[in-house]
């Protein structure tokens, strides 16, 4: 009976412990403001009528490099622009949920950085140029609406499936949300392979605290059978990355096989193509939640920590 007793004991105690981690992140926001202002360049472009052309310029000034005005005509009428802003427009007819998505974005942002200051955000069409498809400066943030038309439109039967399965609309708030952080984080000095997976491990933390109702899936971008992969087999990777000697490498090759995008992780082994690609992200994130689990630090403290500090100090330990 003592033993069953102290079982439940340590369940009810883990339990604690990752709900206190979950409601650290879930922070209420309800109080920040912000403003958000949206203008959706794509309609307005692709509707307008040559003698309308000189209004929308004046209104996207930003948006019209110097060309004769014939260029932006022939490019409203021209039909493959016009099948491709007509696709989009089946799926963004109504962007109500993407404001309310990126209204909490900027809420939390501003929690936690209380000097940010809500970009203006402009919807457009670049021709899915996937590269390009979030563009962020302090004051400007560009959306290409045409790279997230869903995972399995004609569009991008060309693609890959482990990149085009992100090209959803859940996916646009986690990308705005990466371009925000890609400007909040120094580049990475980092050398050895522990350290690369750390460092974005800490991006996928800002994440996290940025985007606390993402699934984490969305936000890391794989599918839920290999983040489901990558979670049963946590241990069996650790162990791997540390009999081959892999955490101070600073082989190329083992960001290539690692951390770099590609549809799965290369261990040299037959269930390879049942792994993610960049699982050494996916476990540098882990170690970083570790880390933030196990010590008292705020997020501004986690971004000024060396990788080789918060490793340290991050008592991971696999899951079994």
């Amino acid at each position: 009976m003592r033993k069953f007793l102290a079982l439940v004991a340590l369940i009810i105690i883990g339990f604690s412990c990752k709900k206190e981690e979950v409601n650290k992140l879930n922070v209420d926001v309800s109080n920040i403001e912000v403003n958000l202002e949206l203008e959706r360049f794509d309609i307005d472009f692709y509707t307008t009528k040559p003698s309308e052309l000189s209004v929308t310029k004046e209104k996207y000034p930003m948006l019209f490099p110097s060309q004769p005005d014939s260029v932006w005509v022939n490019k409203i009428n021209n039909k493959d622009e016009q099948e491709l802003f007509a696709e989009t427009e089946k799926v963004f007819s109504d962007i109500t949920k993407e404001k309310e998505e990126l209204t909490s974005l900027f809420k939390h942002v501003k929690y936690y950085n209380p000097r940010f200051v809500s970009p203006k955000v402009i919807t457009m069409l670049t021709n899915i140029d996937y590269d390009n498809r979030i563009v962020y400066t302090d004051s400007l943030l560009l959306v290409s609406l045409d790279a997230y038309l869903g995972g399995k439109h004609k569009f991008y039967n060309d693609y890959p499936e482990y990149v085009k399965q992100n090209n959803t609309r859940e996916h646009i708030v986690v990308d705005v949300a990466k371009a925000i952080i890609g400007k909040q984080m120094l580049p990475s000095m980092a050398r050895t392979f522990i350290d690369k997976m750390i460092y974005r491990g800490k991006k996928m933390y800002l994440l996290d605290a940025y985007l606390p109702y993402i699934p984490d899936d969305i936000k890391i971008g794989y599918s839920q059978t290999k983040l489901d992969w990558a979670k049963s087999n946590e241990e069996q990777i650790w162990k791997y990355f540390i009999e081959k000697d892999l955490l101070y490498s600073t082989s190329k090759d083992v960001d290539k096989r690692f951390l770099d995008l590609a549809p799965f992780s290369k261990f040299y082994m037959e269930q390879d193509k049942e792994s993610p690609g960049r699982i050494g992200e996916w476990i540098g994130w882990q170690i970083v939640r570790s880390y933030m689990q196990k010590n008292d630090v705020s997020l501004h403290q986690l971004l000024q920590t060396s990788e080789e500090e918060i490793f340290k100090k991050s008592g991971y330990k696999p899951k079994r």
